[in-house]
């Protein structure tokens, strides 16, 4: 339990405007993550409805892609295209949230090394560039949690 504690609790700043100011990119990653990147790849209630994508149903297309990296990511294609779509859509609304913001960004941060390295890399530097801003924001956020303004702090206050 003590673990968890420690994982939830963010580092806070000195100033209430810093931790704000700090908390608008959180934000956006998050919402875009959960209502754009994701939910097209994975069955949100606010996912395309030309998708044809049910509840956490992942798109027909995304286990083909995945299974085109090779290596692990061919023998379990299903599994790997799930949690990667996980990771964005629900991960994006934790994210947006600040709720398991640490863990959230760990698991969105291996998504996105995945999708800059397997996926991106070899159509050129600039289709690696949403990848990579997410990745970055992220790697911020796994060190500093949600901060004042998000639902680890209002739990770790307890």
């Amino acid at each position: 339990m003590k673990l968890l504690t420690r994982i939830t609790k963010p580092i806070l700043l000195p100033n209430w405007s810093q931790d704000l100011f700090l908390t608008i990119p959180r934000i956006v990653c998050g919402y875009l993550l959960a209502f754009d990147f994701g939910a097209a790849k994975f069955g949100m209630p606010w996912s395309p409805i030309d998708n044809n994508l049910g509840l956490f149903e992942v798109a027909f297309w995304f286990p083909n892609d995945v299974a085109s990296y090779g290596g692990i990511f061919a023998i379990a294609p299903a599994f790997f295209a799930w949690m990667g779509a996980f990771a964005e859509a629900v991960g994006g609304i934790f994210l947006l949230l600040g709720l398991q913001t640490r863990v959230t960004s760990f698991l969105i941060i291996c998504t996105m090394l995945v999708a800059i390295f397997m996926q991106q890399i070899n159509n050129g530097l600039w289709n690696c560039l949403a990848a990579m801003g997410f990745l970055w924001i992220t790697m911020f956020y796994l060190i500093l949690g949600s901060g004042k303004f998000g639902i680890d702090y209002l739990l770790s206050k307890k």
